[in-house]
């Protein structure tokens, strides 16, 4: 049966734009669609639709007030498309706090060479988005189909060598429901917990944006990775958009590099990056950790990561919106324990205990 959408847009190009994507999916249709909430509340009721795709910015009703009296009185899938602008980049994370599934920007007029980026993209999520019961873990994965799917080699090979420091550092790579799942995690940390790097799959302004919502919130300072920074107890850095995150060493220290290298696992920044670079450099002074996401970005990483004497978590099924790229962590043997989301800062707390952190303030 054919995957049901409602678009819900003011704009009459959009909404002919996406509607042209959507109906050549062979498995989804468009039911509808809606120039604003309360056209779109009346076609809800008449067409049932599977999944929403809605707006940032509407007319006579705000898109976010929409969606919060949406999940509250009929809890349905929402993808929300966005622009790349500041403004529209903090609602969108609202708008995912509020209980929207993901996701994607608002297509340009000018793509013509990348629209089948986009509309592989925009069907992933809209899959993705019909399997997922609302907070209920999706139980498989979409496999993208943008592009060749390269590793972590066209970025940077595989190197272990001796380690100069016994600092610990913390990498996390998430995705699909990562901006509420590095919140819950975030929020929870002390000002003097390990250095963290964070590649999450965003596009460019989101993780500015991503990364300031984040610093108002948390004990330890976030931010947007610049590259070149020392990697800091009680900071946190996030992969720009668009860019690889790496983490290097000069001397004893721990330095952030950025990378255009082209994408691996169809992703740039790419959790198999980062993780691979702490593999290389940290060894066991790396705890690695993969949270919820579709696809299997960071597996591999992961596995390098475990193989060579890193403490690696995953989030578990029941916790994650989409159980994707756990699920392939650990399938590939990569990972030591996997754990609800609100308890993997404990194992983590617990892990450096152990090592001799005995100062460590939770």
């Amino acid at each position: 049966m054919a995957i049901k959408v409602l678009i819900i847009d003011d704009s009459a190009l959009i909404r002919s734009l996406l509607s042209d994507i959507i109906n050549r999916q062979p498995d989804m249709e468009v039911a509808g669609t809606a120039p604003d909430p309360l056209v779109a509340r009346e076609k809800i009721k008449a067409l049932n639709p599977d999944v929403l795709t809605l707006d940032v910015e509407m007319p006579r009703m705000d898109g976010l007030v929409f969606l919060e009296r949406l999940m509250r009185l009929r809890p349905t899938p929402v993808i929300m498309v966005s622009s790349l602008t500041e403004r529209h980049s903090a609602i969108t994370l609202q708008a995912l706090e509020l209980g929207a599934f993901d996701f994607v920007t608002k297509p340009k007029i000018d793509i013509c060479n990348s629209l089948q980026d986009y509309a592989d993209e925009l069907a992933d999520k809209i899959r993705g988005a019909a399997r997922c019961r609302l907070h209920r873990p999706l139980r498989d994965t979409v496999a993208r189909t943008i592009g060749p799917k390269n590793s972590a080699d066209v970025v940077l090979p595989v190197h272990h060598g001796r380690f100069a420091t016994t600092e610990k550092v913390v990498v996390i790579g998430s995705s699909t429901g990562g901006t509420e799942a590095l919140k819950a995690y975030l929020t929870t940390m002390p000002p003097d917990c390990p250095g963290t790097l964070i590649t999450q799959h965003m596009p460019e302004t989101f993780t500015r944006t991503f990364a300031r919502r984040l610093d108002s919130l948390c004990k330890i300072s976030v931010k947007e990775a610049e590259g070149g920074e020392r990697v800091l107890p009680g900071h946190a850095y996030i992969a720009p958009g668009n860019r690889h995150l790496l983490l290097k060493r000069s001397g004893a220290n721990y330095v952030t590099e950025l990378s255009d290298a082209p994408p691996v696992s169809r992703h740039r920044p790419s959790v198999d990056v980062l993780f691979r670079s702490a593999a290389n450099c940290a060894g066991s002074n790396a705890i690695g950790i993969i949270m919820t996401g579709m696809g299997d970005d960071g597996a591999a990483g992961m596995k390098e990561m475990h193989d060579n004497g890193a403490f690696t978590l995953a989030q578990d099924a029941e916790s994650c919106v989409v159980f994707g790229m756990p699920k392939e962590a650990i399938a590939r043997g990569g990972v030591d324990r996997v754990v609800p989301l609100p308890e993997l800062s404990s194992h983590l707390f617990d892990w450096l205990l152990a090592q001799g952190r005995r100062n460590f303030r939770v």
